[in-house]
């Protein structure tokens, strides 16, 4: 199978990919065609049908697995298929595990290594409450370990959102020694829980896609509300504490622009947005770093909002 990321100008392709997204559109010219994104493990790549009536192009739609013959082009500096055959395949004819994009990281390694750190924690609550979540909870620790952290912003693959808790709680357990005035319990445990609503933000893989509740609420409301139902079941649970955990859920993303329903109003929760932000972001610049670009600029990044330039060594 030739991979989406080792993909050309020029290339002919004759492969199955899995139908991410697919438009039925109608061009300038009054001339109906049909848009489609394409994936696999390593990427995605925008194709067009500009035949959708002709002999070969058979019915799919979106999440088949679909036998794809098609040229590569370039549109507007980017890649895309033109599709001039397109079959629904059967099951068996391919592997799913080639069309999910999954974390180049070990997950039995990286959960490992984030309950290690989650057992430091040493108030009697927030252990209980990890205890409720991270042991008790058995299906909550399998979408907890299989999701992703971002539909398409940063860890948008399966054991994207283990990888970013970790990357975070690696972070803060950092700046708690650096800077001893932070409640490290707290801050840690904040970290361990700020996205976990992302289990229910986001469907599962291959769709990865927003759920209903996703939409409608967001991973921020929904993370504090799952915390809340368990908080209850811990017989005097300190009321001040559990304030402050939810808030530094509610506040880490920083600014209310950036779906923050609160600004961090204490320590703890201007550190994890902090640490988030700076994991989050250096995401975004690896992924972008590993595209098989032999550019030095990299051109203008909207998310980071800046011209990027690789480094020359």
């Amino acid at each position: 199978m030739k991979f989406i990321q080792d993909l050309k100008e020029g290339d002919s392709v004759n492969d199955i990919y899995l139908c991410k997204k697919k438009s039925s559109l109608v061009a300038k010219n009054g001339r109906p065609y049909e848009s489609v994104i394409l994936q696999d493990k390593t990427g995605s790549i925008d194709a067009k049908i500009w035949d959708p009536g002709s002999v070969g192009i058979e019915d799919f739609s979106e999440m088949d697995y679909v036998d794809i013959i098609g040229d590569v082009t370039v549109y507007q500096k980017k890649l895309q298929l033109n599709i001039k055959r397109a079959r629904k395949c059967r099951d068996g004819e391919y592997n799913p595990e080639d069309y999910v994009p999954v974390s180049e990281k070990n997950l039995k390694t990286m959960y490992s290594e984030l309950i290690q750190l989650a057992n430091t924690v040493k108030d009697p609550n927030l252990r209980q409450l990890i205890i409720k979540f991270f042991v008790d909870d058995k299906e909550f620790i399998r979408r907890f370990q299989t999701s992703s952290a971002a539909k398409s912003v940063h860890h948008a693959f399966l054991g994207g959102l283990l990888e970013h808790t970790l990357g975070v709680m690696k972070m803060c357990n950092y700046m708690a020694e650096a800077y001893p005035f932070l409640k490290r319990d707290l801050l840690l445990t904040a970290a361990l829980f700020h996205d976990v609503g992302k289990t229910k933000e986001l469907s599962g893989f291959p769709q990865n896609d927003y759920t209903d509740e996703g939409q409608l609420i967001g991973h921020i409301i929904i993370g504090v509300e799952m915390i809340d139902e368990k908080i209850k079941e811990i017989p005097g649970f300190p009321p001040v504490l559990a304030g402050e955990l939810r808030h530094c859920i509610l506040a880490h993303h920083g600014e209310l622009e950036y779906g923050s329903p609160k600004k961090p109003a204490i320590a703890e929760a201007a550190a994890l947005n902090f640490a988030d932000n700076a994991d989050a972001k250096l995401e975004i610049f690896r992924e972008l770093l590993e595209q098989k670009n032999d550019a030095t600029w990299l051109g203008w990044q909207s998310l980071l909002d800046s011209n990027i330039r690789k480094t020359e060594m």
